[in-house]
Parts: C-alpha cells; structure tokens; sequence
C-alpha cells in the first residue's frame, strides 16, 4: 500500500542504493548505513574478493536489475570492466548504473559507458 504525502498523492516507497565492489567499498558504503537485508533475506552489496568468479559477479549484477526496490547500482569501475557487456546492454534508467572508483583503481571516464550515453544526449548548445 502507498503512503500518503502531504499533498494527496501516493508515493512510492523508498528505494535502495545496492553496491557492487570491493571490501573496501563496500565497507565504506555499509558503515555509511546503506545496508540492507530484506525479509527474503536479500542483500543490496555484493563484495567482489580475489577468488570471486566472472559468473558471480554477472549473477549479482543481473539480480540487482530484476529487483524492484533497487533505484541504483553503483559498482567499481574496475570490476564493471569485467562486465561491461552486461552494462553495455543495460538501458534503462531505474536502476541507474553509477561506476566509481576504488581505494586502488582511480576512475577513467573513458571507460565509463553510461557516461559516454549520457554525453551523447546533449550538445554545448543545451547549456547556454
């Protein structure tokens, strides 16, 4: 059931920020109170480790997408490198896909994709 707001309207439950990435990230995200476990006993991160496999990291990707109670995904850019396939093919805006940096791999917005789409939407021309 939607909550009222003040103004009549339904409004939508809150919706998660769910963290791809490293243990130092995801630490960091996690001691910043953005942990969740719903009552499915779902988490919103996923900690990438040195034996974590390709395949975990597509699943764990992939299982953010199908949630509906994830507004955005952010994600090391190093491990998005890995599966930037799957980004590549990722063009809806809920949830949105942020790559960020890591204690040990600094960001390359070359590399970023979703950057790259969200440039190509405007021209020098929409900013003056």
């Amino acid at each position: 059931m939607a909550a009222k707001s003040g103004h009549g309207r339904a409004t939508r439950p809150g919706r998660l920020l769910a963290v791809i990435g490293d243990e130092d990230t995801c630490t960091g995200f996690l001691l910043g109170g953005v942990g969740e476990v719903n009552a499915k006993r779902q988490k919103n991160f996923f900690v990438v480790r040195k034996d974590t496999t390709l395949g975990e990291i597509e699943d764990a990707f992939k299982h953010f997408l199908a949630r509906n109670d994830i507004a955005i995904i952010m994600i090391n850019q190093h491990i998005a490198d890995e599966i930037r396939h799957l980004l590549d093919h990722h063009t809806q805006s809920i949830p949105a896909v942020l790559e960020v940096p890591s204690k040990d791999q600094p960001y390359d917005p070359a590399k970023d994709s979703i950057l790259k789409r969200a440039k190509g939407m405007f021209s020098a021309e929409d900013f003056r």
